[in-house]
């Protein structure tokens, strides 16, 4: 069976946890990546990736923030939102469902040594963001509209069940 193709780019679909992690002081982790191709395409997003073998989204969720980022011991909430994207990157088009989880950390340093080859072609740093900050940035910053998301979360706490986000299409 050939593999499918999306403009040239081979297709790779895969569940994903993301995590909006947030200290103490309400703040949330993010990454900043780009295209290691075009090192000048950038955004921030948050850390979480695909599962692996038999994972769960919850194990996935807490292995991928510990490999990212070194927070280990955060504590994992409920799933927030759920959104389909579509991109390419890395000479791939990902078709992804993601799931974003709240965690809460009393810890803010991090560590960068976990990170796969791929993370360390492709992400430059890891900055601590307030709403306000994200609120003001001209950056981009996946999913789209999380300032405000961020905000709502803060200010009414977790939705009853998942929210359904716009599908994004890159």
């Amino acid at each position: 069976m050939a593999e499918a193709t999306e403009n040239g780019l081979p297709v790779e679909a895969r569940q994903v946890s993301r995590v909006i992690l947030l200290d103490p002081d309400d703040r949330i982790l993010l990454l900043h990546g780009f295209e290691p191709a075009h090192p000048e395409q950038t955004w921030w997003f948050t850390p979480g990736g695909g599962l692996e073998g038999t994972e769960t989204h919850e194990e996935a969720a807490l292995r991928e923030l510990a490999e990212e980022t070194g927070v280990t011991g955060a504590v994992l909430g409920p799933v927030l939102w759920r959104r389909r994207c579509s991109f390419p990157f890395d000479g791939r088009r990902w078709e992804q469902d993601e799931w974003y989880y709240l965690a809460r950390t009393e810890h803010t340093a991090t560590d960068t040594r976990g990170q796969t080859d791929l993370e360390r072609r492709s992400v430059s740093g890891l900055r601590w963001w307030t709403v306000a900050e994200l609120s003001a940035t001209h950056e981009t910053v996946y999913p789209t509209r999380l300032a405000g998301l961020l905000r709502t979360l803060l200010d009414e706490g977790p939705p009853s069940a998942p929210l359904a986000l716009e599908t994004e299409r890159a």
